[in-house]
């Protein structure tokens, strides 16, 4: 095994399941790798907003001049993008020898226990990140946090974003039971930023209860917008008037933006960081595939929506951008989702359907998602998002708009094509 795509294939045949939950044989390894870091760590869990919130961490502490390691996952295109150093995704080659290190310390386990992909993954990317020397590193929760295989790592700062149903097979069928499971990042004497301005009290209980150190939403820390064009911040010590719009743009994004500073703030005095530093990350702060809107005629609009809680967000996003002749949708989804739900909410928005099938055993079908369509709708079926997005460009005229959206395979399989010439009207593609 000498290449990256070697290793990934390597892992990915070593445990029958996709998922199993439980850090037992995750930490088993990470001892024998000796794995720890010696910089602040930032841990962020949450339903959605995650990736925006470690974004707005990351760029910050970039423009402040700090050498930033970020996990998040899954990815979009290529795999390295899972691994952000000072911005730019890890080369493939990097990756090779801790992947290899990875191997080596769980055969020396007896006996050696089969990790999921994701966490032989995880390891060898924070083993990169602990490597690598960075000033400050950010941690992305892949589900839930109290099993995730990140939480063998103690969190200096945790981060809970958002709160609402999403892999409730493994997590729990209702927001209590979901927050006790994201409440896992917690650590004891230690700052935990309550993004969800209404958090369930189980989760207020929890950190109760290990003596963490709440910074709640709405109460701790919050903001406050100004018009169209400007905000504040608020937190227990540090205002941050006059702020621009971040450049991820979203109803949601000053909720990510305040819980990000709130959490910079509360390790202030490990990671100074200025007023401008702050206006300056703002500013600088990408990530594909969050409501990207990418100019031209049509329209095309980019969301990694997979959930009902995170597709009412887009909707709301949608609403707010005006007119739109007719808006196209390209959609695929896990089997395993509320696809109703997430449908409900936004087809009154949607006038063509294009539903599409996902590379993966456990996606659901294209003919299922259109199924789940009030009797009526304008929908086509198609074997790939790239074919389906090929449709609704056919179709589309200068006026309409495409929004892109349902599980990271719909957006990864249309940028991976790259985004073709709109009927002549537009070149932009958003790879980087």
């Amino acid at each position: 095994m000498r290449t990256l795509a070697d290793w990934l294939a390597h892992a990915q045949s070593l445990h029958a399941q996709a998922i199993e939950l439980g850090l037992d044989r995750v930490e088993q390894v990470r001892a024998r790798l000796n794995l720890r870091f010696e910089c602040p760590v930032f841990t962020v869990a949450g339903t959605n907003g995650k990736g925006s919130t470690c974004a707005f961490i990351e760029h910050i502490a970039l423009a402040a001049g700090y050498r930033v390691g970020v996990y998040g996952s899954p990815h979009l295109v290529h795999f390295e993008e899972r691994c952000r150093l000072n911005g730019h995704a890890a080369d493939a080659a990097d990756l090779v020898p801790h992947l290899e290190a990875v191997e080596q310390a769980r055969l020396a386990c007896a006996p050696p226990p089969a990790l999921t992909y994701f966490e032989f993954t995880t390891l060898a990317i924070m083993r990169l990140l602990a490597s690598s020397k960075r000033d400050v590193v950010v941690l992305e929760v892949g589900m839930g946090g109290r099993l995730d295989a990140v939480n063998v790592i103690d969190a200096d700062c945790a981060i809970i974003t958002s709160i609402a149903l999403d892999h409730t097979e493994f997590l729990g069928p209702d927001r209590a039971t979901i927050a006790v499971e994201k409440a896992g990042i917690m650590r004891a004497g230690r700052p935990v930023i309550i993004a969800d301005p209404a958090p369930p009290d189980s989760l207020l209980q929890r950190a109760r209860d290990i003596g963490a150190v709440p910074w709640r939403m709405g109460v701790d820390f919050g903001f406050t917008a100004v018009g169209q064009q400007q905000w504040n911040y608020r937190g227990p010590g540090m205002r941050r008037p006059g702020l621009a719009y971040p450049a991820l743009r979203g109803a949601n994004q000053l909720l990510n933006a305040s819980a990000a500073i709130a959490a910079l703030e509360a390790l202030k005095d490990q990671l100074p960081t200025s007023a401008q530093d702050v206006r300056e990350g703002l500013a600088r702060v990408e990530l594909p595939g969050r409501f990207q809107v990418i100019p031209g005629e049509p329209q095309v609009i980019l969301d990694v929506a997979h959930n009902p809680h995170a597709v009412a967000v887009l909707a709301e996003n949608l609403d707010a951008l005006g007119f739109s002749q007719r808006t196209h949708a390209v959609f695929g989804a896990m089997a395993d989702k509320d696809v109703s739900g997430m449908l409900a909410r936004i087809a009154p928005l949607i006038q063509n359907w294009y539903m599409c099938d996902l590379p993966l055993s456990r996606a659901a079908r294209a003919t299922a998602l259109a199924a789940a369509l009030p009797s009526g709708a304008q929908v086509t079926c198609h074997d790939a998002p790239a074919s389906a997005f090929e449709a609704a460009v056919a179709a589309a005229e200068a006026a309409d708009r495409i929004v892109v959206f349902g599980s990271f395979h719909t957006v990864g399989g249309v940028l991976e094509h790259g985004l073709p010439q709109l009927g002549g009207r537009h070149t932009t593609s958003p790879s980087r």
